[in-house]
C-alpha cells in the first residue's frame, strides 16, 4: 500500500494473480487481434472455395435453375410464410401439454415405495414404447388409424391428431429431463423440508420440483427446437404446414426453390432460440463456478 492508503504496483500485481480475478485490459492484444484476424480469413477461404466448386460443377447451371429460381422464391415465400402460422399453432399447443403431461411422468417415474411400483412401471414403459418408435410411425398410426374406426364423437381432424401424435413423442423425452433435474437435487433438501413437517409429496412440490425446473430449462429449450423442427412431419396425414405448401408450390413449377424459401423461414426462428439456449447454459455454468468458490 502507498502512504495515502491506495494499492501501489505490487499490490496490484499481487490482486491480478488472484484465482478468479482476470487482468482488465483497455486494448486487446496483438495475438488477439491476429488470432481473429487469422480465424476471419479462413473461414473466408474456406466457404469461397466451396462455393468455387459448387459453381464451377458441370451440373451447376441445372441446379442454379431447380433450386435458386430468385422469382419463384419472392412469389411463393408470402404463401409458404402463412403456411408456417400452422407449425407455430402446432408448436404452442403441443409444447403447453408437452411440459404438463412431462412432468406428470416425471413425478410418476420418481415416486419412492414399492407400493407404487405399478405406476412406476407404467411410467417408464410409456418412456420407452414412445421413445423407441419412429415419430412419424406414431403420427401415421393415429392420424389413419383412428379415424378409419369410424367411432362417432371421434375427432377427425388431422390437425388434432398431429397435436397429440407430437405431445405423446416429445412427453416421453422431456420426461426424461424432468427427472434428471429431479435427480439433480439434493436428497439432503427433501430431507430437510420433511423435517420440518412437510410431506412427502408438499417436499417435492414445495422444494425439489422449483429447483428442478430451473435446472433443466436449458435443455428443455433445446428438445423444443426439435420439436419446432418436427412439425412439419405432419404434413403426412394432410396437415397443409409449411412443408407441405412448399410441396404443393413445388409440383405446381416443377421447381424446388419453395424448399430454400421454407429452409430460410426455419433458419430465421430457430437459430435465435439455439442461441438464446447457450446464453443460458453459459450464465448456469458461470453462476455454478462462482458458487463453488
Amino acid at each position: 500500500m502507498t502512504a495515502l492508503g491506495g494499492l501501489g504496483p505490487h499490490d496490484q500485481e499481487v490482486l491480478a494473480r488472484l484465482p478468479g480475478r482476470r487482468p482488465r485490459s483497455r486494448r486487446s492484444s496483438p495475438g488477439a487481434l491476429r488470432s481473429t484476424a487469422v480465424a476471419f480469413a479462413s473461414t473466408i477461404a474456406f466457404f469461397g472455395f466451396l462455393t468455387w466448386i459448387a459453381v464451377n460443377s458441370p451440373g451447376w447451371p441445372l441446379v442454379q435453375r431447380s433450386f435458386f429460381n430468385g422469382d419463384l422464391l419472392v412469389a411463393s415465400l408470402p404463401d409458404i410464410a402463412a403456411a408456417f402460422w400452422v407449425n407455430v399453432q402446432l408448436f404452442f399447443v403441443a409444447e403447453t401439454l408437452i411440459l404438463a403431461l412431462a412432468l406428470v411422468i416425471a413425478v410418476l417415474r420418481s415416486t419412492p415405495g414399492p407400493v407404487l411400483f405399478p405406476v412406476r412401471l407404467l411410467a417408464t414403459a410409456y418412456v420407452d414404447v414412445f421413445r423407441a418408435l419412429p415419430g412419424v410411425l406414431i403420427i401415421y398410426i393415429l392420424g389413419f388409424g383412428i379415424p378409419g374406426l369410424n367411432i362417432d364423437g371421434v375427432p377427425t381432424d388431422p390437425f388434432f391428431y398431429a397435436v397429440i401424435a407430437l405431445t405423446l413423442i416429445y412427453s416421453a423425452y422431456v420426461s426424461e429431463v424432468y427427472r434428471a433435474g429431479i435427480d439433480s437435487v439434493h436428497p439432503s433438501q427433501s430431507a430437510a423440508a420433511r423435517s420440518l413437517g412437510l410431506s412427502q409429496w408438499q417436499a417435492l412440490r414445495y422444494v425439489v420440483l422449483p429447483q428442478a425446473v430451473r435446472r433443466v430449462i436449458p435443455p428443455l429449450l433445446n428438445d423444443f427446437i426439435g420439436l419446432q423442427k418436427d412439425t412439419v412431419l405432419v404434413s403426412y396425414i394432410g396437415v397443409v404446414e409449411i412443408f407441405r405448401q412448399s410441396q404443393i408450390t413445388e409440383a405446381a413449377h416443377f421447381n424446388f426453390t419453395p424448399y430454400l424459401a421454407t429452409a430460410a423461414v426455419f433458419l430465421v426462428m430457430t437459430i435465435p432460440l439455439a442461441r438464446l439456449t447457450d446464453w443460458l447454459v453459459s450464465r448456469d455454468r458461470r453462476r455454478a463456478a462462482a458458487g463453488a468458490r
